[in-house]
């Protein structure tokens, strides 16, 4: 009996395998990234190429075990929840208060270390952020909310 139930699953998994997600992965260097519409210094381009990009971007770098189901299916939810919420390459294509705001929310998340997520960075260790590297994202958003302050009428920034 263990030994059908166990072939009944090694057959639902091996079908599994042919049920795949269709990986959404465009590429970077689009003229609407936050690179191109905002001042990155190299230092935290890297940062957010390391800890950020994966999941924030069109040029995400899946890893091998994204082939093997169900774990894929589970992998391309959590990359199409993290650029539906923040997509750097897109960030130029956003309105203004929604610029400010991803910032403010960079900021939060960065402090808080609710990023990058846990699940992530136990596998991408390189992608844990050290305290002067979080200092530094912070400070950079906090530079960049400043400047944008700066530029453009408040109300087109927050709301009332």
């Amino acid at each position: 009996m263990i030994r059908k139930i166990l072939l009944f699953l090694l057959v639902v998994l091996v079908i599994l395998q042919f049920f795949r997600p269709k990986l959404d992965n465009t590429g970077a260097g689009s003229a609407a990234s936050i690179t191109a519409t905002s001042t990155v210094p190299a230092e935290v381009e890297q940062l957010l190429k390391t800890s950020c990009y994966d999941c924030h971007s069109n040029s995400t770098n899946y890893p091998w075990y994204t082939k093997l189901q169900p774990f894929g299916w589970w992998i391309d939810e959590h990359v199409q929840e993290g650029k539906k919420e923040l997509n750097l390459d897109e960030f130029g294509t956003y309105s203004l208060r929604r610029q400010f705001h991803k910032l403010e929310e960079i900021i939060e998340v960065v402090k808080e270390g609710e990023m990058p997520l846990k699940s992530y960075t136990l596998i991408h260790t390189n992608a844990k952020l050290k305290e002067e590297q979080k200092i530094l994202l912070t400070n950079w958003a906090t530079g960049a909310m400043e400047k944008m302050k700066a530029t453009y009428p408040i109300d087109s920034l927050i709301r009332k």
